[in-house]
């Protein structure tokens, strides 16, 4: 770093880095936006039980085919659920780095 008199930083290189923090800033946001509204799918049990999220791990809606509905076995059916929860947040941790690791773990991270 260019250092002027006195030892401070030149007003140029101070302007600079202000503009680059801005720029920063403004990917990030967008960034966010786009975690937001990206659609993650997780699935178990051969798609019998499917889990809709955003790459921030929101939960948007869950899809069960009947199939896998058997009032004995509740248990298996909450297994399922769970499976495709973890798969969908498995992507969307995935995801979620791609698009912010770049900003070296300035965003908020997953929930």
């Amino acid at each position: 770093m260019a250092y002027g008199r006195g030892g401070n930083m030149g007003a140029g290189n101070m302007q600079n880095l202000m503009k680059q923090a801005q720029k920063m800033q403004e990917e990030m946001q967008a960034t966010e936006k786009l975690l937001d509204e990206w659609e993650i799918v997780g699935t178990a049990g051969g798609e019998a039980v499917v889990v809709y999220m955003n790459a921030k791990k929101k939960i948007d809606g869950i899809e069960i085919d009947k199939e896998v509905i058997d009032p004995e076995d509740a248990e298996m059916l909450e297994d399922l659920v769970l499976a495709a929860i973890l798969d969908g947040y498995k992507k969307a941790d995935a995801v979620y780095e791609e698009k912010m690791g770049k900003f070296g773990g300035l965003g908020g991270g997953v929930l």
